[in-house]
């Protein structure tokens, strides 16, 4: 997965758990599938837990193992595969939940959210997130759809913390 699509996930983990509704936790299944401009598919599937106000932890199981936490001002990629860590400040912050806040309703279960300048489209199934999707700086259409969705459950912080094996290569962007 590229640099960039990387990144836009990880925003998109703020944007999933915002919701329209006063959500403070997100826990749920996900699958991920990037579709590029020639119709070619790449399916990853996973769990993501997320805590507000920006906390966020993306596990990929299929088809790579790969390990994503999204702290305040940090973003923190653990790839088994290749015994390898890469550790990205973030150079600006961003406020999800108002992008959230503001997203505009196209009808009873669709709305749409602006984030620089890129749009995302949110479905609402049963007053929960189902799925989100955009197109990213690459022209490839990604679409995160959820299952097994519980809001606002006990999550303690210490998940968000990075789990590095001592004899992993680190790399500091």
């Amino acid at each position: 997965m590229k640099v960039k699509a990387i990144f836009l996930l990880l925003l998109l983990s703020h944007i999933m758990f915002a919701s329209l509704v006063d959500i403070k936790s997100f826990d749920a299944d996900f699958k991920q599938i990037i579709t590029d401009e020639k119709g070619v598919q790449l399916i990853y599937k996973g769990h993501i837990r997320a805590l507000s106000p920006k906390y966020a932890l993306w596990e990929y199981n299929t088809p790579i193992k790969k390990s994503i936490y999204v702290r305040p001002a940090e973003i923190v990629i653990v790839e088994p595969e290749i015994e390898q860590a890469i550790v990205r400040k973030l150079a600006f912050d961003l406020d999800f939940f108002k992008m959230i806040s503001n997203a505009k309703k196209i009808s009873k279960n669709y709305y749409i959210a602006t984030l620089n300048e890129m749009e995302y489209s949110i479905k609402i199934k049963n007053k929960l997130i189902d799925s989100i999707s955009y197109k990213d700086d690459f022209d490839n259409k990604i679409n995160i759809l959820f299952t097994n969705q519980i809001q606002n459950k006990s999550i303690l912080k210490n998940i968000f913390t990075p789990l590095i094996p001592k004899d992993y290569d680190i790399i500091s962007e």
